[in-house]
């Protein structure tokens, strides 16, 4: 039973009777993480029932997940509980909600609460936890100026943005978060699914300064942009100014002279130990703050513990979750006569934030004596990877993951262990480039792999061998790794698996714990039960994951393939109803999100082909509204620096000159690719660009797994790479011979052949199945490469399916196809004519086409650029050579 702010209960009266005369009362102050963590340790390993637990939590809930705490707007509060409900019936443990402790008094062992009311105990556990730090900012009392630390903040800061809102519809709602720290990022992540724009305002050179290195927070500042949300580094906060109509937050100004208007503020600048009850009970406390504690989590009165983020342990309060587990565990152990001691913390650290991978641990800045650095990165992908070696190059110290945090599953269980022997480089690059190492990487079985639950590789094999366990649940239940923050459960389901492979066990491919099926079985199951809604998919085949009453609302793992599924299966528009949910910010917007927050346009032009009369237009277009253009390597022109509130106009006039959406914002078919063949090349011996023309306008729009590039060559001699791309056309003398599942990008691989001088009708029907088959069968985010290494019979597999017709499934294929081509309709021009759809292109400022103040362009090779970060200085600095630079009203539409 569960006791709330309310007299003695029967269920009180029933704790008190299972009490012996000899059993110990334990008093937790403090209703969180640690103390959760702490009474499931005491009662599991307490077997004789020595001790009583008393917790006495100051909010009106049980503890709950803090570091997921961002999934409470989009899965709703049943998504952050933690443990089984039971642990709170347990006749040996009260759970007070709501009853905040105010005093301490240590001569005679109670505690007393916010009714007044005195508890005795033997043992008190102090695991107050922190508290929000609000630098002393004027304007930082202002309404609309929040933090981020409990569902109580989440819940007002929702609701102001609904306040707002309904005030004004049309207007859109404008964030600005403080801070670029792990909690600032998630704070701007919750302000994006709240739909209001979000602006990171950090005072330090980078993004995560205290976990990842300028490198790495060079990379993560272009993601987060790639999200929607604006990063603005070296600022600091000057003064927060009221609006002077409604008096709530209206205006950041900032130290440089800049300002930003906001509707709301989100303050995540730290936080700071909840030490005020030790203070005034006259315990030792830090240098810092917090209770002073030794290693075995003892405070100077040897009848308190401290333990979380209010205790000092080795000098320095620990904001982590995982240090303050060790420390539950830790007292629990001394309770019960034993003599574990703080083996020191682990600081590694994963941002929890939708499609940005971010990861750091151990020496993760290269402080280490003498130590090395290894350091792989692609500015263009926006990926970082560094791993930090002793001087011999063979002990890892450390490592930073940005864009691809798929090796620290693995390696953060090695740090401090030496790696086998061969190049480092080897665990960091991509798989093209021998990164396929890592898959080898054998981990001991003493290697840490869940650090919040303190679970080592060995743990896990014996969950499988000698537990009984046969799935992933089964693992987590059995050893409660993978049930805090989540970061460590691909090394968890790479041990699990490898041990049922090795038992003979079949291995679920499930898509993730909300599907059961996989992403080709899901695809299926919907188009034969004919859903069209995700709440639909979810409450038909969902399941409730682990220590959950139901599936919710998804993840982020199968909403974005239930929307790719939905798309590929002709649901409609992707910005209707419920699809436009599942949508991440380039569909949303219809458009590729750049550096600046700007967006580009590229409409289409199939096969490369395009009148004067159409390129006079898009000369026109980029001319009026002040657009760097550019030709892209997919034979069409791309103008770059749309603000949101220009594209319905841009796209206006170019739909009315004939043009459509070139899709350059989805997973979907990009370009095909073309040389002009026998058009006019006097090697050309077929139309090449009359193929490609007509791939074109048959495969736009069809929604895949990934991206699809195409190319046609009028000719052996492949002027148009086409033996690069997903599918390839080269001309023969008797017809074409057709290239499948080539691939550029990070993995580049080299297209093969499926069939040889093939008329047009066999190359469309061939290319047809061909697509329809990976559409249905591909895993998500799995391009065609990939697919066809892993797809039964490989290549020859592909070729008796859409040629031979071996499943028998050839005439589906046929109609979905057909079904694709018929029902197309340009994206943009339905957005047009809807008003409904139109009104989510507003702008970032007050007035819905007014440009942001905050943009900025430098002139280069006669086309403005988005000016650097140095450039903006130079400017500021007011020197001689600066840049003259060009700012956004400065961009607007021509009379």
């Amino acid at each position: 039973m569960v006791n709330s702010s309310v007299p003695e209960s029967a269920g009180d009266t029933q704790r008190e009777a299972a009490r012996g005369d000899d059993t110990r009362r334990v008093v937790v102050v403090g209703g969180g993480m640690v103390a959760q963590r702490f009474v499931e340790a005491l009662r599991s390993r307490d077997t004789d029932g020595r001790y009583s637990v008393e917790v006495f939590a100051e909010e009106p809930r049980p503890p709950y997940d803090r570091v997921g705490l961002s999934r409470w707007f989009t899965e709703g509060p049943e998504a952050l509980g933690l443990g089984e409900p039971e642990l709170w019936d347990d006749p040996l443990v009260t759970l007070y909600r709501d009853r905040k402790i105010t005093a301490i008094d240590r001569e005679r062992k109670t505690v007393t609460d916010r009714l007044d009311r005195v508890h005795p105990y033997d043992h008190l556990v102090l695991a107050t936890g922190s508290y929000p730090f609000v630098p002393p900012i004027p304007g930082a009392d202002l309404p609309g100026v929040f933090v981020y630390r409990t569902i109580d903040d989440l819940a007002a800061l929702r609701g102001w943005v609904e306040r707002k809102r309904e005030d004004n519809p049309s207007k859109p709602i404008r964030g600005a978060v403080v801070g670029g720290g792990l909690l600032g990022l998630e704070a701007a992540g919750a302000l994006k699914a709240l739909d209001a724009h979000a602006t990171v305002i950090e005072f330090g050179t980078h993004l995560m300064g205290v976990q990842i290195d300028l490198g790495g927070g060079e990379a993560l500042k272009r993601l987060i942009n790639d999200k929607g949300i604006a990063v603005r580094t070296d600022t600091a906060t000057k003064e927060l100014k009221p609006h002077k109509r409604t008096g709530h937050v209206g205006r950041m100004e900032f130290a440089d002279g800049g300002r930003l208007d906001t509707d709301i503020v989100v303050v995540a600048t730290g936080v700071r130990p909840r030490d005020e009850l030790a203070r005034e009970a006259g315990l030792e406390m830090g240098e810092r703050g917090g209770a002073a504690v030794d290693l075995s989590c003892a405070t100077s009165d040897p009848d308190v513990s401290a333990i979380g983020e209010v205790a000092c342990i080795e000098g320095r309060c620990i904001g982590l979750v995982a240090p303050g587990y060790t420390m539950a565990e830790i007292v629990v152990d001394r309770l019960l006569g034993g003599d574990a001691t703080f083996p020191g913390a682990d600081t590694a650290t994963k941002l929890k934030l939708s499609g940005v991978d971010v990861a750091s641990f151990g020496d993760a800045h290269g402080k280490s004596d003498g130590c090395v650095e290894v350091v792989w990165a692609d500015q263009v992908a926006g990926i970082y990877k560094k791993l930090v070696l002793s001087d011999d190059a063979r002990t890892l110290l450390g490592g930073v993951f940005v864009g691809d945090a798929g090796p620290y599953a693995m390696l953060r269980p090695m740090l401090g262990a030496q790696l086998p022997e061969g190049d480092p480089s080897a665990f960091i690059l991509p798989e093209g480039g021998n990164g396929a190492a890592l898959g080898g990487l054998e981990l001991p079985d003493d290697a840490a792999v869940c650090s919040c639950n303190n679970v080592s590789a060995g743990e896990i094999r014996a969950a499988v061998t000698e537990h009984g366990c046969t799935d992933i649940p089964g693992v987590k239940a059995c050893t409660k790794a993978a049930t805090t923050c989540g970061a460590c459960l691909p090394v968890v389901k790479k041990l699990t698996n490898a041990e049922l492979e090795k038992a003979g066990i079949e291995v679920s491919n499930a898509l993730c714990e909300h599907f059961e099926l996989t992403r080709a079985q899901l695809f299926d199951a919907v188009r034969v039960a004919d859903l069209h809604t995700f709440s639909e998919i979810i409450g038909r085949f969902g399941r409730a994951p682990e220590d959950a009453a139901s599936p919710g609302r998804g993840c982020d793992i199968c909403k974005p393939v239930v929307a790719s599924i939905l798309a590929s299966q002709g649901n409609g528009h992707i910005l209707a109803g419920e699809q436009a949910a599942l949508q991440d910010t380039n569909d949303h917007m219809l458009a590729n999100m750049q550096k600046d927050g700007t967006y580009s346009v590229v409409p289409r032009m199939p096969g490369g082909e395009v009148t004067p009369e159409g390129l006079i237009v898009v000369g026109e277009v980029a001319r009026d509204f002040g657009l760097y253009t550019k030709i892209t390597g997919g034979q069409r022109v791309d103008m770059f620096g749309a603000r949101v509130e220009q594209l319905p106009d841009i796209w206006r006039r170019l739909v009315d000159a004939g043009f459509e959406s070139g899709h350059a914002y989805g997973k979907s078919l990009r370009t095909v690719k073309s040389c002009v063949g026998s058009t006019w090349c006097r090697y050309g011996v077929q139309d090449s660009v009359g193929m490609a023309v007509e791939l074109e306008l048959r495969y736009r729009g069809l929604r895949a797994p990934h991206k699809l590039k195409m190319g046609v060559s009028g000719c052996a001699r492949e002027c148009a790479e086409a033996q690069s791309k997903d599918v390839g056309v080269i001309a023969t003398d008797k017809g074409w011979n057709l290239y499948v599942a080539g691939n550029g990008g990070q993995r580049p691989a080299h297209a093969k052949l499926l069939a040889e001088d093939l008329t047009r009708e066999e190359l469309l029907t061939t290319v047809d199945r061909f697509l329809m088959y990976y559409i249905r069968t591909g895993d998500r985010l799995q391009r065609t490469a990939p697919w066809m290494d892993e797809v039964e019979g490989g290549l020859d597999g592909v070729r008796q399916v859409v040629m031979e017709d071996s499943l028998g499934i050839c005439a589906d294929l046929d109609a979905a196809m057909a079904d694709h081509v018929a029902n197309y309709e340009d994206e943009w021009k339905a957005v047009l004519d809807d008003p409904e759809k139109l009104r989510r292109f507003t702008s970032f400022v007050n007035a819905p086409k007014e440009a942001d103040p905050n943009l900025a362009y430098v002139s280069e090779r006669g086309q403005h650029r988005p000016a650097t970060d140095d450039e903006r200085a130079a400017a500021d600095s007011g020197a001689e050579d600066a840049p003259v630079l060009i700012s956004g009203p400065h961009l607007e539409v021509r009379s």
